[in-house]
């Protein structure tokens, strides 16, 4: 049996096909130009035509998703999947048997199938990129919340938020690469577009007096957020995944960091399937979803 996984993001749509116990035998990626909804949905006719064996498909996708429905209420970045039930669109268009879930809970649930997670019943994940996204598995179960919207880490305050826009003072804001590379770009009179995190934290390493300072509050927001989610959910581990991950010290930085906020007992390490999580985890859905229909 073989599913086609879908990976959906705002500059790129990773497509794979995957075998029920969890190979990758192909994989294909797209760019896609301004969160262009229609371009990833053409994408995956094309992606589908080109693997006409598959007998189902997977699908991880931003924003607020009802996995049940496939109803997504808010599509993030791609503002064509507001209010979009895309589990009926694919199911239409195919006549195979669709399973959506939302891009963060996928990461989670790759960790819980084939990573570290394994073993555990109380651990979360938290993705750093441009945003901070974020999973919850709590008392051996996925958390989804009411709404579908557990896990948005990056909308919790970074610090004491003003009178004025409160939403400025979160993490997304506050703690992400983007705007790392923004804070850099700004105190050294760059082009933001010039500017890439490998810089600046080559330049930490080389004890460049901005970046160690940047550097330094980065790592401060990330324990912050840490420090607010150990107490909120007392998970055993904390997995990270996202380009900063690549940076070897990572982990041994920010778990320094930590040791001024006092919190030693939680775990944290990186997450194991890095850019395949949203595949195998959207699979790994798609799978618990066929069992229960059986």
């Amino acid at each position: 049996m073989k599913i086609a996984a879908f990976d959906i993001g705002g500059t790129a749509l990773k497509m794979g096909v995957v075998l029920l116990h969890g190979e990758i035998i192909l994989t294909k990626s797209a760019e896609i130009s301004g969160s262009d909804g229609e371009q990833i949905l053409a994408e995956m006719k094309v992606f589908l035509a080109e693997n006409t064996d598959v007998t189902g498909i997977a699908v991880s996708a931003p924003g607020y998703v009802n996995p049940k429905t496939g109803l997504i209420t808010m599509g993030g970045a791609i503002r064509r999947f507001d209010n979009f039930n895309l589990k009926e669109w694919l199911e239409a268009e195919t006549g195979l048997p669709v399973a959506i879930e939302n891009d963060a809970n996928c990461a989670l649930l790759a960790e819980k199938w084939l990573g570290k997670g394994q073993e555990l019943d109380d651990f979360l994940c938290l993705t750093i990129g441009t945003g901070i996204g974020g999973g919850i598995f709590s008392n051996g179960e996925l958390v989804r919340g009411g709404r579908f919207r557990a896990g948005e880490f990056g909308y919790m305050f970074s610090e004491r938020p003003g009178a004025f826009r409160p939403g400025r003072y979160t993490l997304n804001e506050t703690t992400t690469m983007l705007v790392l590379r923004r804070q850099y770009a700004e105190l050294t009179g760059r082009p933001l577009e010039e500017i890439t995190g490998e810089e600046i934290f080559a330049n930490y390493d080389a004890h460049d007096a901005v970046s160690e300072r940047l550097v330094t509050e980065f790592y401060t927001g990330i324990c912050t957020g840490l420090y607010n989610l150990i107490y909120l959910f007392d998970p055993t581990h904390i997995f990270i995944g996202g380009g900063i991950t690549s940076r070897p010290t990572f982990i041994a930085e920010l778990n320094h960091h930590m040791e001024s906020f006092g919190l030693r007992d939680t775990i944290i390490e990186t997450a194991t399937h890095k850019n395949q999580a949203g595949l195998l985890g959207a699979v790994y859905h798609f799978l618990q979803e066929e069992n229960r229909h059986e």
